[in-house]
C-alpha cells in the first residue's frame, strides 16, 4: 500500500536550490524523511540568479526522479520566493533541527557538479 500525504500530519521541511538535485541531498532527504515521514521540498525561485541555471521545472522533474520510486507520496514540491533568511519569534510547535551527514556526502558540491556539466558541453 502506498503512502497518503497527509497535510496535517508532522512535516519536515527542505528548502534549497538543488541545482542540481545530487547524491548529497537525496541522502539527506532520507535522513529526514525518517523524522516526520513525509517532507515538503521547497525550492527557492533562484533560476538565472548567480549560478542557478535549472528553472523550477527541470529541478521538480529531476527530484521527482531521484525520489519516486522509493517515496512516492511521501514528498510535496513547491517554489517558494528566494528565501534567504528563516526567522521566528518564539517557538511555537517546529524544530529548526541540522541534519550531520558523514564527511564524504557533505563534501558533494552542486558548484563543481555545475563545472563538470560545463566542462562536459551538457550546460552552458
Amino acid at each position: 500500500m502506498s503512502y497518503k500525504w497527509d497535510n496535517r500530519k508532522p512535516t519536515a521541511q527542505m528548502l534549497g536550490r538543488w541545482q542540481p538535485f545530487h547524491e548529497g541531498h537525496f541522502v539527506l532527504f532520507k535522513e529526514i524523511v525518517k523524522i516526520t515521514g513525509q517532507v515538503c521540498i521547497q525550492i527557492r525561485d533562484v533560476q538565472g540568479v548567480d549560478d542557478n541555471p535549472f528553472d523550477f521545472e527541470i529541478v521538480k522533474k529531476n527530484i521527482e526522479g531521484k525520489l519516486n520510486a522509493e517515496f512516492e507520496g511521501r514528498f510535496k514540491i513547491m517554489l517558494v520566493p528566494n528565501i534567504t533568511n528563516i526567522s521566528y519569534g518564539r517557538g511555537v510547535g517546529y524544530k529548526i533541527e541540522e541534519v550531520v551527514l558523514p564527511k564524504e556526502i557533505q563534501k558533494i558540491s552542486a558548484t563543481k557538479i555545475r563545472a563538470k556539466m560545463r566542462e562536459e558541453g551538457k550546460l552552458e
